[in-house]
């Protein structure tokens, strides 16, 4: 495993999808195939390979993006299985960020589920290019053609199928290739597959899929567009560069099938990472700034480039210690050397270089363009910063990530407990960038807060098991925050006269609201230094730290936009803190000028649900002041879209397990900030207020 491979003779591929659609089970099989595990690991019976962590083996579900490397007909894979449960999206976003092409894994019977379609818009923000494999063939109730048609209308993306199943359900045998025409089974037990003509039974259907094929790939592939014409006979080879060049463009999505768990189209998936999916010299050049000057520099996926890469990842790994998973877009770094964090503006010296499988590790000497390894011994990177060559500074675009919706309180039991979860908090904020905590000087609780419940648990959880912290866990709450509906103007002032040198700070600041998911926007608009520049950022950092507590219930102010455009200092008296408090006071006021309100997150949840029980999960949904969005059939079931509170969501799955007898299933993913209704928002700051009180 050891001899490197060339740049272009690798490829970075995620394995993405929604949750049970059986993505790790896919690259479990992956392994199998390649040869780097010669018993194949159990999603079900807790013995995956890719899911290592304790909490993953138990529940059966994917939490944190393993990476692993193998080869395949001398080409390397790195291949990332990512986290399908919406709690873990950050896993998604940041995987994503780094990688050159997508496995997307669809459930035959399903077909296009919600978490699909998020992971899908995740992809088209990276114009990541990404092939589908309909899993699940055996499966009561699978439909390979329905499932290709929901990716076409839900996902609003062209599948092209280059394979189709002979027969499904369980009558399914094996795939025909539409490209080599040929059929391939896959014998019970073995690791190789059977190639044979098409049987009798398949070759009309054969001939008539392969047309549409080719007439698919024709629409956007001009040299295929000829052949097409001028009816020219298209030799196997010709067809997979057409649709290598249509899939790396972005233009099409080629659709495989086969069934993971029974080891079924598994080999010719990996053929299909290797011809349609690009090698990391056949993604764009990267671009980013230039930290000293603004300018806006690229890097060529080169190994005569500059060095530059991206940390994607940190990892509290329990036998190396800090693990920073990192991608190389250009130049070539060893071990030992010294690399610059353009984000923190400061050097790195580079310890030993992991190529990582799962959670075990191959030491290499240096690390090429387009590879993914890991490091140990950086202090100060973190998720999203730059790696690059101090004499050739970038500054790559970071990733961002979606603020935490839902909050709890976390005690610890004893002093000694105190300390540790210090610690743990310390370390695993660091390894996730959508896992906040902060300490409520008013109630004096330590607050927690993340993407969901199942989320806050597997954080409580890890913090119990791997550094020994014994805490008392409240009740989850919503992350509530506050915004302003009007623009307002106020005066900020601090002056403090006591006898020898005092304080002295004027602002004028004007607000105004912002809309939905747009931060905070500070703006300079002094004219004829009324203030002068180095006061500025101390009334910028004054703004931002009272921004954190709102004025109606002390939740953070969020989609708010303050320009500084007057003030007064004294050339003796004034001070940065002067400045800041000055900042602070006046954001204060302005806000409560401003008619700010409480807004609430909003999740988007899809039920399916069998017929019968419709009605009665209808119901439910608007009594949780849900409104449906979207009401659809997929076979026998019927399912629902709806935005729902958050508030209004906790204890659902019991619900509704109890009003369907257990047959309905839903997913559930933050959407939007919503303004809160008026008695409830009163509710909601009364038990501020008294909370603060006691």
């Amino acid at each position: 495993m050891s001899s490197p491979v060339p740049s272009e003779r690798v490829r970075n591929i995620g394995i993405i999808a929604h949750i049970d659609a059986g993505k790790t089970t896919v690259t479990e099989r992956i392994l199998f195939c390649t040869g780097i595990t010669y018993k194949i690991g159990e999603v079900d019976a807790g013995t995956a390979v890719m899911d290592w962590m304790a909490q993953e083996r138990e529940r059966g579900i994917t939490i944190t993006a393993a990476a692993t490397t193998t080869r395949w007909q001398d080409y390397q894979v790195n291949i990332v299985d990512t986290p399908g449960h919406v709690d873990f999206t950050v896993e998604v976003e940041r995987s994503l960020r780094v990688l050159d092409g997508g496995v997307v894994v669809f459930d035959a019977v399903a077909g296009v589920q919600s978490q699909s379609e998020t992971v899908w818009r995740q992809a088209d923000r990276y114009h990541i290019p990404r092939i589908g494999f309909i899993n699940k063939m055996d499966r009561v109730g699978a439909d390979f053609w329905h499932a290709v048609g929901m990716i076409r209308e839900r996902l609003n993306a062209r599948p092209l199928p280059v394979q189709i199943p002979m027969g499904q359900e369980d009558a399914f045998q094996g795939v025909i290739d539409l490209v080599g025409e040929v059929a391939i089974t896959f014998p019970e037990g073995e690791n190789e597959v059977t190639v044979s003509p098409i049987p009798e039974a398949f070759r009309e259907e054969a001939k008539q899929r392969r047309d549409q094929l080719l007439e698919g790939i024709a629409e956007v592939d001009d040299q295929m567009l000829i052949s097409y014409v001028e009816h020219h006979p298209v030799t196997p080879l010709e067809l997979k560069k057409a649709i290598r060049r249509a899939t790396i463009a972005g233009l099409v999505n080629p659709i495989l099938c086969g069934s993971a768990l029974k080891n079924k189209g598994v080999q010719p998936l990996l053929d299909a990472v290797i011809d349609y999916l690009p090698s990391p010299f056949e993604v764009p050049a990267v671009s980013g700034v230039n930290p000293k000057t603004g300018e806006v520099v690229t890097r060529e996926p080169r190994e005569d480039q500059p060095f530059s890469a991206l940390a994607f990842k940190v990892v509290a790994d329990p036998y190396v210690g800090r693990l920073v998973y990192f991608r190389v877009y250009s130049g070539v770094l060893k071990q030992g050397a010294n690399a610059y964090n353009s984000t923190r503006g400061q050097r790195e010296r580079m310890g030993r270089i992991l190529r990582m499988h799962a959670n075990r590790r191959e030491d290499l000497e240096s690390i090429g363009t387009g590879q993914i390894a890991a490091t140990v011994g950086l202090k100060h990177t973190f998720t999203g910063d730059s790696l690059c060559d101090e004499a050739h500074a970038v500054l790559l675009e970071a990733i961002k990530f979606p603020e935490p919706v839902i909050a709890v309180s976390i005690e610890p039991k004893t002093k000694e407990d105190q300390e540790k979860m210090g610690d743990a908090l310390t370390r695993l904020v660091e390894e996730d960038p959508t896992f906040k905590a902060r300490y409520d000087k008013e109630t004096g609780q330590t607050i927690i807060s993340g993407m969901g419940e199942l989320h806050l648990e597997i954080i409580v959880d890890r913090m119990m098991r791997e550094f020994g912290v014994q805490a008392h866990v409240g009740r989850p709450e919503v992350a509530y925050k506050e915004t302003i509906t009007q623009p307002s103007r106020a005066e900020g002032r601090f002056v403090r006269q006591t006898g020898g040198r005092g304080q002295f700070g004027v602002v004028w600041l004007e607000a105004e609201p912002l809309p939905r998911a747009s931060g905070f926007q500070f703006e300079n608009k002094i004219i004829g230094g009324a203030i002068p520049r180095e006061y500025i950022s101390a009334v910028e950092q004054g703004v931002k730290e009272a921004l954190e507590t709102g004025v109606l219930a002390g939740y953070p102010v969020i989609d708010v936009k303050v320009a500084l455009v007057d003030g007064q200092y004294h050339p003796v008296d004034s001070s940065e803190i002067a400045f800041k408090m000055a900042g602070s006071f006046g954001i204060q006021e302005a806000m409560k000028r401003a008619k700010p309100v409480l807004v609430e997150p909003v999740m988007r949840v899809e039920v399916a649900t069998p017929d019968e029980f419709f009605g009665d999960v209808l119901s439910d949904i608007s009594s949780r002041r849900g409104q449906v969005t979207d009401v659809d059939h997929r076979g026998h079931l019927r399912v629902v879209a709806a935005h729902i509170p958050l508030a209004e969501t906790f204890g659902y799955a019991t619900v509704l397990r109890s009003i369907t007898q257990g047959r309905a299933s839903y997913t559930m993913e933050f959407d939007h900030y919503h303004e809160v209704p008026a008695a409830i928002a009163d509710q909601v700051a009364g038990r501020m207020q008294g909370a603060v009180r006691r």
